[in-house]
Order: C-alpha cells, then sequence, then structure tokens
C-alpha cells in the first residue's frame, strides 16, 4: 500500500472527460466514428469555415441530463454555452465551446467503498462541451500535423468536489464512474481510444491546516493504473518541495509512465484568463419537465441498486455482488444464465467470478468478446447440478466451450464425462476401496476422520473420475460406521 510522510494531508479531484455514444458531432453532422483517416471526419462546422453555425445535437444533452438523474443531481433546465478562449494548433476556432456559469448537470454525488466505509464523494457539475483535435508528431519528421477528426466530438466533463484523500480512493471513484457511464449507456469507456480521459487536481497541506495548498494538475491520464501511480508520485513531489522550503507552483503536469514521473507542461491558467463568455451564436438550451421526465423512463437498474438487489434476493457476498455489478455485461450475462438455469445464484456468481474471469485474464479477452453465452453456461451448469458430471468434468466442458465447440451435451458425450450416479456401480468400487485400504479404514475407526478424504480419492481415482464424489464420500461414511 502506498504511505507517504506522516504529518500531511492529501486533497484530489478529479476532472473526467466521458465521450458521449452519439453517431454525430456535438454541434455538426460529421461523424464521430473512432479510426477514420485523418480529417475525413471534419466538416465545415469543424473547420471553423466563415458563416458556419453550431446546431445542438439533442442525444447529447438527452444522455447529460441521464447521467444528472443517476447521480442524483440538479438538472438546470436552462443552462448556458460559453466560448473558451485560448490558442492550440489543433482549435480552429480559437476557442472551445464549452459550459461555464450554468451547466446541465448541477451538484450530485456518488458513493465509495473504502477500508473505512462507505463515503460520499461529492460531484460539483457536469457540462457539456466539444473535444478539441489531435496534434500529430510522428508522421512528418521536424513537423506537427493536425487531424480534426475529433474536434467537436461531444463530451460531457463530470468534475468531483475535492473530496478525495488517497490514490487509490481516486481510483475506486474513477472505477465507480467508468462503470456507471458503461451502466446508463452514455460512453464506451475506452480508455485507450480517448473516450473515457481524467485530470487529477493533486494538493497537500500540513494536517491541521484549514487553507488548501497549491494545486497541480495531472493531465490526460488513460488508464486507472497510470492515474494512482501519477498521484503516488505527484504528492511525494510536492511533500519533498515543501519539505526543503519551496513553494509549489500551480501548473499543469503531464505523466510520463515509462519514466514514472510527473513534469511540466504549462504554467496553469485561472479560469478568467479563459475569457469565458456566452456564445452568441448558441441560445440559451432550455430543458421541459416532460424531456427531463422521458430521459428517466430510460434509465437502468443502476449498480448499486441491482448489487443491493443481488445480496438480499439471491444471498451474494458483498464482495460477490459488487464483482458481478461491476459491469453492464457482466451483470445481464449472470442475469441471462440464472434465467435459463436450475442453480441458483451462488454457483451462476462462483463460476463467473471464478472459471469465467480466470479463462478472460489467461486468454487477455474482454468480456464482451466471451465466445460462451448465457444459454450455453446455463445448460453446462445444469449438468453440475442434476448430477449427470462433477465440477471437475464440468472445467473440462467449460473448456471445450471456450474453444468453439457448442454443445455441453456432445463433450459430455464424446468425452466421457458423465458422472456414474448408479448406486450399485459405486457400491461396488467403495468395497474394493475398502477391501483394499485397510490400514486407512482402520485410521478411520480409531477416530482420524480426516483419512475419509483418502479414501474419496480412491474411488475416484478407480472410477477415472467418474463417480459422483458425494455418493462416495455417504457410502463410505456409511458402511464404516
Amino acid at each position: 500500500m502506498f504511505t507517504w510522510e506522516k504529518g500531511w494531508e492529501v486533497v484530489i479531484g478529479l476532472e473526467v472527460h466521458t465521450q458521449l455514444q452519439t453517431n454525430s458531432k456535438i454541434f455538426s453532422g460529421s461523424s464521430t466514428a473512432y479510426g477514420a483517416q485523418a480529417n475525413t471526419q471534419a466538416n465545415e462546422v469543424d473547420l471553423a469555415l466563415p458563416g458556419v453555425l453550431p446546431v445542438m445535437n439533442l442525444e447529447a444533452a438527452r444522455m447529460a441530463v441521464k447521467f444528472g438523474l443517476a447521480i442524483g443531481a440538479q438538472i438546470n433546465q436552462r443552462n448556458v454555452f460559453a466560448r473558451k478562449n485560448y490558442f492550440y494548433p489543433d482549435l480552429p476556432k480559437g476557442y472551445q465551446i464549452s459550459q461555464f456559469e450554468l451547466p446541465i448537470v448541477g451538484k450530485g454525488e456518488l458513493q465509495i467503498d473504502t477500508p473505512n466505509g462507505v463515503k460520499t464523494i461529492g460531484i460539483t457539475r457536469a457540462h457539456l462541451e466539444e473535444d478539441a483535435g489531435k496534434s500529430l508528431h510522428e508522421n512528418v519528421v521536424g513537423k506537427t500535423g493536425v487531424d480534426l477528426n475529433r474536434a467537436g466530438t461531444p463530451l460531457l466533463e463530470i468534475v468531483s468536489d475535492p473530496d478525495l484523500s488517497t490514490p487509490s480512493e481516486a481510483v475506486t471513484y474513477l472505477r465507480k464512474l467508468h462503470s456507471l457511464v458503461r451502466y446508463i449507456d452514455i460512453c464506451d469507456g475506452n480508455m485507450q481510444e480517448g473516450s473515457f480521459r481524467c485530470d487529477a487536481n493533486v494538493s497537500v497541506r500540513p494536517i491541521g491546516q484549514r487553507e488548501l495548498g497549491t494545486r497541480a494538475e495531472l493531465k490526460n491520464i488513460n488508464s486507472f493504473r497510470f492515474v494512482e501511480r501519477a498521484i503516488e508520485y505527484e504528492i511525494e513531489r510536492q511533500i519533498d518541495i515543501l519539505l526543503d522550503g519551496g513553494k509549489v507552483v500551480q501548473e499543469t503536469r503531464l505523466y510520463d509512465a515509462d519514466k514514472h514521473e510527473t513534469r511540466s507542461m504549462r504554467s496553469k491558467e485561472e479560469a478568467h484568463d479563459y475569457r469565458y463568455f456566452p456564445d452568441p451564436d448558441l441560445p440559451p438550451m432550455v430543458l421541459s419537465d416532460e424531456f427531463i421526465a422521458e430521459v428517466k423512463l430510460t434509465l437502468p437498474e443502476l449498480p448499486s441498486a441491482k448489487q443491493e438487489r443481488f445480496e438480499s434476493e439471491l444471498g451474494l457476498s458483498v464482495n460477490d455482488a459488487a464483482a458481478i455489478t461491476a459491469s453492464r455485461d457482466v451483470a445481464d450475462f449472470f442475469e441471462a444464465t440464472l434465467e435459463a438455469t436450475q442453480a441458483d445464484g451462488k454457483i451462476v456468481a462462483n463460476w463467473i467470478i471464478g472459471e469465467f474471469f480466470a479463462t478472460l485474464n489467461k486468454t487477455e479477452t474482454e468480456f464482451s468478446d466471451a465466445p460462451i453465452s448465457p444459454a450455453q453456461m446455463a445448460e453446462l451448469l445444469d449438468r453440475v447440478t442434476d448430477s449427470t458430471i462433477s465440477a471437475n468434468a464440468a472445467k473440462q466442458v467449460f473448456a471445450e466451450l471456450w474453444a468453439g465447440t457448442e454443445s455441453v451435451e456432445s463433450i459430455i458425450e464424446n468425452k466421457g464425462l458423465k458422472q456414474i450416479t448408479d448406486t450399485g456401480a459405486v457400491e461396488s468400487i467403495v468395497d474394493e476401496v475398502l477391501a483394499s485400504c485397510t490400514e486407512q479404514v482402520q485410521q478411520y475407526r480409531d477416530g482420524n476422520e480426516k483419512v475419509i478424504g483418502f479414501l474419496v480419492g480412491q474411488v475416484m481415482q478407480r472410477s477415472k473420475g467418474k463417480a459422483n464424489p458425494q455418493m462416495a464420500n455417504e457410502m463410505l461414511r456409511k458402511k464404516l460406521d
């Protein structure tokens, strides 16, 4: 666990840029599809050609409201777009259309689990804005190219209160937020493609000091692990400066994952340096009560509610319910399997968290790309539940399903995995074991009950793993007592 020098308090706030899953950009009809050839998805509006006007994408507003409702936030029915003025090569207008004084989503909150219990993290605001383009440095030696495909892509910037106190809390909050935006289907959460990016504001102060320390902003971190490592490094850097009698400078810094260090990018401009003012080309956006009510009807069961239901109705442990509901893909798979199988919720959860997750890690497969369907999983668990196959044999069937064999029944038949449940057949093997293991039989009768495990093992070995172990155990005990 990461620790820093005692006597210091850390204050962390996160700004998360969430790319909304609209088909077109926030103010133009250009496609938002990822991976197109440079500058093929930028039209006159995105290029800021003279005389063009932005037109608001209503779907982006719908998704922003959906998020606000999911975190119990205030929805500002009258919200205003502003121009954020700065110069950068990939910003063709010379300003970014964003929201400042009146964002679409006001104060809300998100609860996270910490070692000290549940902690509520305030969300200051979530505002709509357009993304900038991308500078390319690798294609032309000594020059910089600009790709404006991303320019105008709709973003929802989610700003937390400075309520996070450790790097691990920051990552827990970020994961919870990542899960939520995917649950409500407003963002695909792909961090590698830049759909979900994080800026972290970090400051330190001596314990007991009320005034906040000078913060540094860590820009555009695109993985959970790097967020934690970047914040850890920045905390140590700031404490070292203050212990040496120096002052922390307010600035924007970049995290270098290869060198595990942050380095200065630029001095941090204050908000008033951006010269925000209402965009004269976009009137205030006014959302009706009917519009908000309509959006509310599209909200799915949220992760926290689903987790509580799995715990109370299915008897899942807190950890198992949290693991199952961390991803909507996993939760949907779990419920579809449960609906189709005779097995109970605990068995289904154990298989998904155990064998399924282990195979995903081993094969480096995303859950959405897993080759086993809920129907196949349900059929497999049914054959375990009705004692057709043993748990060990079920793992062999699972591996065959993963490899592409479609039928559980054909795998069981072709591999000869059917369990021996015939009482007479199992009893015959048990009698053989008792006759040949006289030493262990005597140990059991002398009070060493642990030896029963050895005897069951012998039954399984002689039956080539096909005997029902529970039946063998019960039969051995009956004959030995």
